[in-house]
């Protein structure tokens, strides 16, 4: 029976612990979370949240804010987000793509806009969207469309123009009479419905439907009766018109826009059809018919503005005017080397040639002997050909496609030389035409050319290339007679081209080390010349010059791989009798070295309390740091020798650099959390790190091993008496305290608030004010924390979340664990 309790403890016990383990956060934790503390796992589990809570990236600060993390804490998750790529995971849905190519390829209605963006899940209208697009991209390239979709052009018409001489007067427009001379008056009056214009002091005149030219003569007419100067002449009349009305006129037929349409009195047919959309894909560009009082009154033809600027047929509409758009009867395409491709419609007595004349023309690269055309027939399609000739008398039929092709990118007698001559290019193929003739045409060959041989690079009848080589010097000389076809390419080709550019380097001790170009008697001071001349540290003793084998036999007992020499030469590049008689060769490398007796300065700087801060040059290469505070005349009286810190650069030469480079490398790739690698990289990077010193115990024992040899760029501080002490991370209250010399660590801790809940106390540590570090330690079960020392910064640590499980895996386990349990119980039942 106790052995059944003991196994059914343990199995509640493990139970409860993988129940622990589900990780979770509280919105405590939420408040208290450390971003730089996470690991990635950690990160990827608040992702996860926010992506079930359909959490977008650009949400996340809301998000934050609502669950309590602090405003500095979400800024560090954002970038550790976007660090490990999970941003995209928080990437809100996009729109659906139809619907977004249906708002941007179409203009319609907002009617029709809402209808369609209530059904855009549905495939019927995606299909039908889809369709949609294809009319409109069809109805761009229809000659004319685009005076009817370029939004910065505008047919409103011209309020402040001359009133046209056939404008007839109608109700709500509004006539300016001005009298002037013997008598001065001004009247502003509006027709009235009935017709009439009310003059005061003489009565209504009837003036509807009359021009201004008409309605002038009426009214002076009438004012005469009130006016006696206007009979003897003394007295004038001037009458136009202000305000004008408003007109409905109805387009119908093949527009974008159907309807009535409210437009100014003055506005024409291209007027009305700018603001209906102009002619959809079905309409006529060419036959508007504009229909009055049943009749019509004129046929309007928009190619004829579009060729030749002529707007004679856009008469001013009239109130009730109807606008009809056919439907169009003959459209060919053009396409090809034409200067405006396009869809064009054409009348019943039009050719080819009209068509063209529409396209502005060919193209200068146009091939127009022949134009390929493809024609629809009853049955299938048909390719036909018309020549220059025929285009004037070629009939069209609706539905044609022509295409003009472009002359071919080829010479009929080029040929080219290129290379070692003075004027290389294309030049024109002459009959009988040789390559000595080719050669003075370019003006002959450059000084470098090889005269040896030379390429001629040929097409053959089936266009393969082929190559043909000759002697250039016969060329020149007229000896060789082979001529030139078309196409032909010669080359002549340069010695500095057939062989590896001829250099020498110099490194070290020089101004201007690298590479410079080889000349034949080159001298090693020259060299030294050419680079700038030598450094101040550089020894004019055993210059190094190493020159590779280029012409020794192969011996297989022969080790030797470059060929190396050491020369002494002069401070001012005299002339050495040593070094007088070695020329360089190509390719050799000069090494100065430095003089093994030359040592530049090394500084160090010293501040704080002491006598004479400031920078100080090292003496000797033993000087040490007791040697240095001695120099500056000792410490201030207010000194605080315990809490002085020392900075050291991190690399003193290339080398330190390259070795730790490697060490990290592999100390990196051990590394799994990307928090961990950031704050290692981040260290590295610094120039200099801090070099805990005890100043203390230099002064007390000069050349002591605390008393360390100086280096160059160390910066020493001598603080003053400092009495305060620093706490940081898990308190209730981190804060800066007094210091008192009867405190411990748990004194100050309790100061502070005393430990949070995820304060991790056994890794607790202190930094002194020298920069010395030291850390809680175990003694038995009870945590031995350091002594706190004047200027002392005390760090609790932040306990890192147990990588726990899902609550489906802790269930899973859960019940496993159940399972085996009951069969052990069964099995120890079954025993007894």
């Amino acid at each position: 029976m106790l052995r059944k309790l003991l196994l059914i403890q343990l199995f509640l016990f493990v139970v409860y612990s993988v129940s622990a383990q589900v990780p979770s956060f509280s919105k405590e934790q939420m408040k208290q979370i450390k971003v730089e503390n996470l690991s990635d796992d950690q990160v990827r589990q608040l992702v996860a949240e926010m992506k079930k809570n359909g959490v977008a990236f650009d949400d996340i600060d809301t998000y934050a804010q609502q669950k309590g993390i602090p405003d500095i804490e979400v800024s560090k998750l954002k970038d550790r987000i976007r660090q490990m790529g999970l941003d995209k995971e928080l990437q809100p849905k996009s729109k659906n793509k139809d619907q977004s190519d249906l708002y941007e390829d179409r203009k319609v209605d907002t009617d029709e806009q809402d209808k369609d963006t209530s059904k855009s899940t549905s495939d019927e209208n995606k299909k039908l969207s889809k369709e949609e697009r294809e009319k409109e991209k069809r109805r761009k390239r229809i000659f004319g469309s685009e005076l009817f979709s370029n939004k910065n052009l505008t047919f409103e018409p011209n309020l402040r123009m001359a009133t046209p001489p056939n404008y007839r007067l109608a109700a709500n427009d509004e006539l300016l009479i001005d009298v002037y001379g013997y008598s001065e008056v001004q009247h502003r009056l509006k027709v009235t419905p009935e017709g009439y214009v009310r003059i005061p002091n003489l009565g209504p005149v009837y003036v509807n439907g009359l021009t201004m030219e008409e309605a002038k003569t009426r009214i002076t007419k009438q004012l005469a009766t009130i006016y006696s100067g206007i009979k003897s002449g003394n007295t004038y009349v001037q009458v136009s018109l202000g305000n004008i009305r408003s007109i409905r006129v109805l387009l119908i037929g093949e527009v974008e826009k159907p309807g009535s349409y409210t437009i100014p009195s003055l506005a024409t047919v291209a007027n009305a059809l700018y603001v209906s959309g102009g002619p959809n894909e079905n309409g006529s560009f060419r036959n508007i018919q504009v229909i009055r009082n049943g009749v019509s009154v004129v046929t309007f033809d928009l190619y004829d503005f579009l060729a030749n600027g002529d707007l004679s047929n856009n008469i001013v509409l009239q109130d009730q005017d109807i606008v009809k758009v056919n439907p169009y009867k003959t459209r060919v395409e053009l396409t090809g080397e034409v200067k405006r491709p396009a869809i064009f419609e054409a009348k019943e007595n039009e050719s080819l040639k009209q068509i063209i004349d529409f396209a502005g023309g060919y193209t200068d690269r146009a091939f127009t002997d022949v134009i390929r055309g493809y024609r629809i027939n009853n049955k299938e399609r048909e390719v036909v050909n018309i020549t220059s000739t025929d285009i004037g008398s070629f009939r069209l039929k609706s539905g044609d496609q022509f295409f003009v092709d472009s002359i071919l990118n080829r010479f009929s007698n080029r040929v080219t030389i290129t290379g070692a001559v003075f004027h290389p290019g294309n030049y024109a193929l002459e009959p009988g035409m040789t390559i000595s003739d080719l050669i003075k045409r370019a003006d002959g060959v450059q000084e470098e050319a090889s005269l040896s041989r030379g390429l001629i690079r040929r097409l053959q009848a089936d266009f393969t290339p082929a190559y043909i080589n000759f002697n250039v010097q016969d060329a020149i000389a007229g000896r060789s007679t082979a001529t030139l076809q078309k196409e032909d390419s010669v080359v002549i080709y340069s010695k500095l081209q057939l062989r590896e550019d001829y250099e020498v380097r110099i490194d070290g001790e020089v101004n201007k080390p690298g590479y410079f170009t080889y000349g034949d008697g080159m001298h090693l001071e020259d060299l030294i010349l050419l680079a700038g001349g030598l450094r101040d540290a550089a020894s004019t003793q055993r210059i190094e010059v190493s020159r590779r084998i280029r012409n020794g036999k192969y011996s297989p007992e022969d080790t030797v791989k470059s060929i190396v020499k050491y020369f002494d030469i002069n401070a001012d590049l005299s002339a050495n009798s040593e070094a007088q008689g070695f020329e360089l060769m190509p390719f050799d490398e000069v090494s100065v070295r430095k003089s093994p007796a030359y040592t530049s300065q090394s500084n160090v700087s010293i501040g704080g309390e002491v006598v004479y801060p400031g920078e100080y040059t090292i003496n000797t290469r033993s000087e040490r740091i007791s040697d240095l505070i001695k120099r500056t005349g000792g410490l201030r009286p207010e000194a605080y020798a315990a809490g002085a810190v020392m900075l050291r650069k991190t690399f003193i030469n290339e080398g330190d650099s390259l070795i730790l480079a490697n060490k990290l490398e592999v100390f990196i790739n051990k590394l799994q959390d990307s928090a961990d690698i950031a704050r290692v990289k981040q260290s590295v990077n610094r120039h200099e790190q801090l070099l805990g010193i005890n100043l203390d115990q230099i002064l007390k024992n000069p050349g002591s091993k605390y008393d360390l040899l100086l280096e160059e760029g160390d910066v020493i501080r001598v603080p003053k008496k400092l009495q305060t002490v620093q706490l940081f991370g898990e308190v209730y209250f981190p804060k800066k305290v007094r210091y008192d010399g009867g405190y411990t660590f748990r004194d100050y801790v309790h100061g502070a608030g005393g430990f949070t809940a995820q304060a991790l106390r056994r890794r607790s540590y202190i930094v002194y004010a020298n920069g010395e570090v030291k850390n809680t330690k175990k003694v038995m079960f009870f945590n031995s924390y350091p002594k706190v020392k004047p200027g002392a910064e005390i760090y609790i640590p932040t306990r890192k979340e147990r990588k726990g499980l899902t609550g489906q895996e802790g269930i899973a386990i859960a019940s496993g664990l159940a399972s085996i349990a009951l069969v052990v119980v069964t099995i120890m039942n079954t025993v007894k």
